[in-house]
């Protein structure tokens, strides 16, 4: 079983050293269902085989160094010295491969339930959510809010609330399922979406927009228009790039793109029933919704809430809208 465990450890390392190093693309939820199901398996075998097998080794230690003391006594030998510790230690003793399995389960089973159920961290990687989450902000995000979903396979099971205009939403990135993206809900089933001449419209009517004073951004030096947009309840910042043209360039094809009229004033879109329409608060350095299309109800991840750390800026912790 040493030689088996072995490989199996190896095996996980040498994923997570491709994935580290971009040889192969990672799928961590997968690497943690794994190694729960494996660790699972050894927890089994230990409690019900390895273990009660060292526990009757051990019992049959103690009934031998018994038997001899009382052939000892009917000798008339009564000071008989105990060397029975150290082998009964290493009998019951745990061998490195339980240890380094059966011994882990518990908290890799933990883990993966609050990652897949409850809250999941996430890291900002871009800077397309700029004001509202900056570059290496770590995030919590709720995972039961929009429903209860199963890991992996990402099948909702459990329905709770739907996405609302506004909302800060994690979703699996729709040409490239594997990568989790991070945007504003902006549009819901059935609206009409325009963008023309960076303002949004929904449904004919459009968001209210209040200029704030412009917003220094540290890692460009430079600075941006900065609005206070209101969608929905939710009242948030936005960034405009007054040297960026308000037409949409290189849109890709996608499902459902017959939805959308592009302009050189910018793209107005019929969100699909089963869909969101999803933008960046840093228009002008956003792929979003407008480049790539929509984001189908089946890929949602879950509701970004909460920065737990930022470690260039402790002052980032909190809630955000």
């Amino acid at each position: 079983m040493s030689s088996i465990t072995a490989v199996l450890l190896a095996a996980f390392a040498g994923y997570g050293a491709a994935w580290y190093m971009g040889v192969v693309e990672g799928n961590f939820s997968l690497m943690l269902f794994l190694a729960s199901v494996v660790t699972g398996v050894y927890w089994l075998a230990e409690r019900f085989y390895f273990l009660p097998q060292r526990r009757q080794a051990v019992a049959a230690l103690e009934s031998s160094a018994a038997q001899r003391r009382e052939e000892l006594a009917k000798m008339g030998i009564t000071q008989v010295d105990d060397q029975t510790a150290d082998a009964r230690a290493r009998l019951i003793m745990q061998p490195w491969w339980l240890d380094w399995t059966a011994g882990l389960f518990p908290v890799i089973v933990i883990v993966f339930l609050l990652r897949s159920f409850l809250f999941e961290p996430f890291k900002i990687p871009s800077g397309s959510m700029i004001p509202t989450l900056l570059i290496n902000d770590l995030i919590l995000v709720n995972k039961f809010h929009y429903g209860v979903r199963l890991p992996v396979i990402n099948v909702k099971i459990l329905d709770n609330n739907s996405p609302q205009r506004g909302d800060v939403m994690v979703f699996r990135y729709p040409p490239k399922p594997s990568l989790d993206y991070i945007k504003r809900v902006v549009g819901l089933p059935g609206d009409e979406v325009a963008y023309l001449n960076k303002k949004i419209t929904i449904n004919g009517v459009p968001v209210p927009q209040k200029p704030l004073p412009d917003f220094f951004d540290e890692d460009a030096l430079r600075y941006a228009k900065q609005f206070e947009e209101t969608t929905g309840n939710r009242t948030y910042r936005l960034l405009n790039d007054e040297d960026r043209p308000a037409f949409i360039p290189g849109a890709d094809d996608f499902p459902f793109k017959e939805n959308c009229r592009y302009s050189s004033e910018g793209v107005v879109c019929k969100v699909p029933e089963g869909h969101y329409f999803m933008m960046g608060d840093n228009r002008d350095n956003s792929l979003d919704s407008r480049y790539w299309g929509f984001v189908p109800e089946k890929n949602i991840v879950g509701k970004a809430f909460f920065v737990w750390m930022n470690f260039g800026n402790l002052k980032r912790i909190g809630s955000f809208e």
